[in-house]
């Protein structure tokens, strides 16, 4: 699934505007994650399948004005292996057969020279 990232503008200038919109947040469908960034008066929520619309109307209604600041895709971070210092074995035994070697044998007849 494809997680997404939700940042809202939000009117909220007491303590108590803060836990509602917080609240209202946590509870929609699809939201693992609910952060408030109190400075900026902004709501980032992180989750899967979430209608930001449905989202910022809900808090419209119940907390103040509120707008959608940004919906971008979370991309997860892929750990990179690094080399370590220690060899790295093969513990599956290896099944293939060095290639035969072929070898001619030449027979040579002796000669009745002495000469040589």
């Amino acid at each position: 699934m494809v997680q997404q990232k939700i940042v809202m503008k939000v009117q909220m200038s007491c303590e108590k505007c803060r836990t509602k919109a917080l609240k209202i947040a946590a509870v929609a469908k699809g939201v693992k994650q609910v952060s408030i960034e109190a400075e900026k008066d902004q709501v980032e929520v992180i989750g899967e399948r979430i209608d930001s619309v449905t989202l910022t109307m809900s808090m419209r209604k119940k907390v103040g004005h509120a707008y959608i600041v940004s919906v971008e895709e979370v991309k997860k971070e892929k750990k990179e292996k690094k080399p370590s210092d220690e060899p790295s074995y093969c513990y599956v035994p290896c099944l293939q057969y060095p290639n035969p070697m072929h070898y001619q044998v030449v027979h040579e007849q002796p000669t009745n020279c002495s000469v040589m």
